[in-house]
């Protein structure tokens, strides 16, 4: 990677081959790697265990998918991408850029979990890249200020995905609690660039626990 860092969220499955010893291992040696790992455990029938696995180098995020499906997971569903600074993020401070390309995870006392992937419309009535850059810019500041009426109770990261995977974006969100998220998400939806113009995948919830807990 020139720049930032790849992303890879993994969805699993126990078989009954499970080895858990494995698992944390497997865990460790990514994070031996130079690799931030952080894990969930998963509500619902899509997932039991997420990963989410961020580090410079592709090779890295192989291995531990390998390792993992090795030691008895199976991925049932997985995302891939890239931290990046987005074109409306000009003139920010560099140290904030920064965060968004290096970032640390996960945010102290944030341990609600939510994942999911979205895209910007491209409809005859809603085509946002026909949209002109001062309309799009004021309408990511208007998302960006619903966003910050949150602080302190949720932090997301998005990731850019363009190309690499089926949305153009990834959004992780940690949060003082499932109500929060659900909150933060209706709001942001009556935003017009959400409102018109957002596409969104399957959304995977859970919370964040050592690995050795959650198997």
């Amino acid at each position: 990677m020139e720049a930032g860092l790849a992303v890879v969220h993994l969805f699993c499955k126990p078989t009954p081959s499970l080895d858990r010893e494995a698992v944390v291992a497997a865990v460790k040696a990514a994070e031996a790697d130079d690799c931030q790992v952080i894990t969930a455990a998963m509500l619902g029938h899509k997932a039991d265990v997420a990963f989410m696995a961020l580090a410079p180098d592709w090779r890295t995020l192989r291995a531990l998918q390998s390792a993992l499906q090795h030691a008895g997971l199976e991925v049932v569903d997985s995302y891939v991408s890239i931290t990046e600074v987005s074109e409306y993020a000009k003139g920010m401070p560099e140290h904030m850029l920064q965060a968004r390309l290096h970032p640390e995870i996960p945010p102290e006392g944030l341990n609600a979990f939510c994942f999911y992937p979205m895209s910007k419309k491209r409809e005859a009535h809603a085509n946002w890249f026909a949209t002109p850059y001062a309309e799009r810019s004021e309408m990511m500041m208007e998302h960006g200020k619903s966003g910050r009426t949150f602080a302190g109770r949720v932090a997301q990261l998005v990731t850019g995905s363009t190309g690499l995977d089926d949305f153009e974006w990834g959004v992780t969100l940690f949060a003082a609690s499932p109500d929060v998220i659900k909150d933060v998400v209706y709001t942001m939806r009556f935003d017009t660039g959400s409102a018109l113009y957002g596409e969104f995948g399957a959304f995977y919830v859970g919370y964040l626990d050592f690995i050795e807990n959650v198997l």
